[in-house]
């Protein structure tokens, strides 16, 4: 049989129109998280506009006065600038110090563990903090610290020591944040690791304890290889959002006594863009903080696809 004796074949690759009909449902499962970014994280940065305009809400964004780079110069040369950037750059370096490495750890020792119910069962309890609000949280850091009936103000008491007012010390309260974050969101955290183990061949594991590896070297030589790509993709997400310190948590523990070093960039875009009305200006302190993120997305991406990762992107 030669060339021109095949029969034609009429079939022809899909169209756009006809993949999306045969895929029909996984577009429609799709499409409610392609509203909620659309809606509520795209849309909004047509609100960018104001950082460069003088805002004015009866003349909208289009037709408020122009002014530039006014309200960046503005921030860059206020005093409160310098206390700002530091107070957020040290909570956002201690979230990544502290708070980044335990959920990874725990993950480690969860899957470590034999014993199902008793996983699931310590599973379950650090999983339950993520769901409190952080009035709650800070609540129960309230009823815990403070001088009139806290529980370690009254042991400190009782062993003759002097009372500490933590909510009330520039001392204490970095530490009182981070702990905070870490009591609340380390169990969470410990989700995705947790599917990136289960993941891992166990013929891995049976392949090195017949060659004589203990717990550490397989620990060392095939758990944390399975997940470092994961471990790296988080942390690049992670740099995205290194100067978001958490609003409402700070909100809430901030007092005149630690205002020094507990006044943040959320907290400050609150008091002077809703307190006070400028628009104009909170929106550009926003933005700023929102470029540095961007930034460090960019290079923390960069560096990790040359060191033969693979990156977000």
């Amino acid at each position: 049989m030669n060339a021109h004796s095949l029969p034609y074949s009429t079939t022809r690759a899909p169209t756009l129109f006809g993949r999306i009909v045969k895929n029909r449902w996984l577009y429609f499962m799709l499409f409610p998280g392609l509203l909620y970014f659309l809606l509520f994280k795209y849309w909004p940065m047509y609100g960018v506009l104001i950082a460069f305009k003088d805002y004015q809400p009866f003349l909208g964004f289009l037709d408020s006065p122009f002014v530039g780079l006014k309200h960046f110069e503005r921030f860059f040369n206020d005093p409160n600038f310098v206390v700002l950037f530091r107070n957020t750059l040290v909570l956002a370096f201690l979230n990544i110090l502290f708070f980044f490495p335990l959920p990874i750890i725990i993950a480690l020792m969860l899957n470590e563990l034999r014993h199902h119910v008793f996983k699931r069962t310590i599973q379950t309890l650090v999983y339950i903090p993520h769901f409190m609000s952080w009035v709650v949280v800070v609540g129960i850091a309230y009823i815990f610290l403070t001088t009139e009936g806290g529980i370690v103000n009254d042991l400190l008491a009782y062993f003759g020591r002097e009372k500490i007012n933590f909510l009330a010390s520039n001392e204490w309260f970095r530490t009182i944040v981070t702990a905070e974050v870490i009591w609340k969101e380390t169990g969470w955290g410990t989700i995705i690791f947790l599917a990136a183990l289960s993941g891992v061949d166990p013929q891995l594991y049976e392949a090195a304890r017949m060659d004589g590896a203990n717990r550490v070297r397989q620990l060392w030589h095939i758990t944390l290889p399975a997940i470092r790509s994961t471990i790296i993709i988080l942390l690049i997400l992670r740099l995205g959002n290194f100067l978001d310190t958490g609003f409402e948590q700070i909100f809430l523990m901030l007092n005149a006594m630690n205002r020094e070093v507990g006044e943040v960039f959320d907290t400050y875009v609150y008091s002077v863009g809703i307190s006070q009305g400028q628009y104009s200006f909170s929106t550009a302190v926003g933005l700023f903080k929102s470029f540095i993120g961007l930034i460090l997305v960019v290079v923390a991406n960069h560096l990790a696809k040359r060191f033969g990762e693979e990156g977000i992107y």
